[in-house]
Order: C-alpha cells, then structure tokens, then sequence
C-alpha cells in the first residue's frame, strides 16, 4: 500500500499568512482581510496586483483558494501564485508548488517544492517528500523522502508525524538511519542564509522541465515497496480563523548545544501555538527556538503564559 490518503492536496496545502506591504492598497487589504471583509480586501489588491506588485498577487491567490471575497478557484490561486513566484516571493513560492500538486502539474510543481522545501517550509517538505517515497513525477528514493517528512514533522505538521509512521513499515533500519543523518544537513543548509541574488527563480520555471535531483543511494531492497495507487485530493478546509498578522516579533523558547533537544522541545509544546512555525536558528554553539509569526509585543507575551522559558523577541 502506497503512503497516502494522507496528502489531500489542496487540503494539506496550508493557508500561509497573508503578506504585507508598505504600500497602502494592500496594507489597507489585509487591514479589511483581518476585519472578516474579504470582498474589500480583494478589491483592494487586485489594481497592485495587476501592475505586478508580487505582495498583492499572493494574497489574491490566497483569496482564491479559500474562496474568501471571490468563488473559490485553484486555478486562479495557481494563476496569481505563479505571478508573484516569478518575481521570488518566498510565500508565493511554495503555495505555487503545492497549487501545481494539488491541480495535476506535478512534474512542473517539483522544481518549486524543492525550493521552497530547502528553505525550510515544512507544506513542502512534506509533499515533496511524499513525491519521493511514491516515484510521483521524481526519482522514488525513500531516503530521501523520509528525511524531507522528518523535517516537516519536526516542524509541528501533523500529517507528516502520520506519514513517517506509514514509512516506517517500509524503512530498513539502515535506510532511517541515512535519512535521519540527511535530515540533519538539510537542517544546516536551511540555517545558512543565502547570498543576496541567489535564490531568485527563472521567470519560466513552471513552463521549463524540471531538473532531475541525483538520487540518494540506497541498499537493494530484499522485500518489494508499497504499490503505488492514486493519491487523494480534496477541498482545501476552511481556515480555523482570521490570518495571523507578522508584525516583526517572534517568541524565544529557549537555547540548546544539542539541536536534538531544540526538535523535542518544539514536540512537546507546539500544540500551544496554532497556526504559528518554529524556526531552529544557529547562534554559535547553540540553537535557537523561535516561533511566530505575532502582531505585537502584546500579543507575544501573551502567548507566553504558561510556557517557560518564552521570551518575545523582535525581528
């Protein structure tokens, strides 16, 4: 049996938060968005995002596909996703990868999750991986694929905790060993910032043919793999609330020498912080626990009661 009915394409693809801009149509747009008045919001945005400006063509798309001020359209999310993408907007990026997952381009949607998975998003972490436990328009490459989804479960997604324990009644002890020890240099190389310039996409990426990963070696196999069988899709879920305004602060949980003990941390209190992502920062020798994104110091602190250590921190 093949890993899935866990990937609901549209579903798992969650709603990232909405951008925002220094510009006042679409700060004025996520302004209304957060009032509940989406048809507002969308009024707002879509001038900018007719004159190209990436921050306004991403939360259209984020309008289309929750169907909120505008009947919802994968298509059109995909459309105003792919727009601002081609001009390197980080959010756009992976929400473009997983609206041409969920709408059938996968082979087109591999180039953009890869991206977006080696900064570390864990929506794509978790689809791609999938993609590479499955053989689904990439090399099948079960190492691989166990540690993107071993990133993403660290990351607090739950359908990824539900995906590793599928694979592990596939995984060699050898091979989860040799994804664990990937898992840890994809953590490092999503610590490390990039050069200014350097990650930008090719405007024509989603047109052009995906570049093929080299495949990770892995021993023969002694018994067959699961058999692949379609995987499921489904509506995206409506969202649990209003979008989580980034307002510059995030909350410190602590400092760690093992990064071991920063993942179990983030384990065993993520469930205290819905809708908000951790991120594992290298200061020195220790590693950084923050999650946010909050509106205010307020609203940080807030959030803090009951944890400790938690600390608000600003960007």
């Amino acid at each position: 049996m093949k890993l899935l009915g866990l990937i609901a394409a549209a579903g798992i693809a969650l709603a990232a938060p909405l951008a925002l801009a220094q510009e006042n149509p679409v700060k004025a747009g996520v302004e209304a968005w957060e009032r509940g008045d989406y048809k507002a919001a969308v009024d707002r945005w879509r001038s900018p995002a007719l004159k190209g400006d990436a921050d306004a063509q991403f939360n259209l798309g984020q309008a289309y596909k929750l169907g909120r001020g505008v009947p919802a359209d994968l298509d059109q999310a995909e459309a105003w996703y792919g727009k601002a993408a081609a001009q390197g907007h980080e959010q756009a990026e992976a929400s473009y990868g997983l609206a041409l997952f969920a709408n059938g381009r996968r082979d087109k949607a591999a180039p953009w999750l890869q991206r977006a998975a080696g900064r570390g998003d864990p929506r794509a972490q978790y689809v791609l991986g999938t993609m590479y436990f499955n053989g689904d328009a990439v090399p099948k490459d079960w190492v691989r694929a166990y540690a993107l989804v071993t990133r993403s479960s660290q990351s607090g997604l739950a359908e990824a905790s539900g995906a590793l324990a599928q694979m592990d009644k596939y995984m060699s002890v050898q091979d989860r060993q040799a994804a664990l020890t990937l898992a840890r240099k994809y953590e490092q190389e999503a610590n490390r910032a990039p050069l200014p310039g350097t990650d930008r996409p090719p405007v024509e990426v989603a047109s052009a043919q995906p570049p093929r990963p080299t495949p990770i070696r892995t021993p023969p196999r002694t018994t067959p793999g699961p058999t692949p069988v379609p995987v499921r899709t489904s509506p995206a879920p409506a969202p649990a609330g209003p979008a989580i305004r980034d307002g510059g602060w995030r909350l410190q949980l602590g400092a760690f020498g093992d990064p071991g003990n920063a993942r179990k941390l983030w384990s065993q209190v993520g469930g205290r912080f819905p809708g908000r992502s951790v991120a594992y920062v290298k200061s020195g020798n220790l590693t950084k626990v923050l999650v946010g994104p909050f509106a205010s110091r307020a609203d940080a602190a807030g959030a803090c009661r009951g944890v400790s250590p938690c600390v608000p921190v600003s960007n």
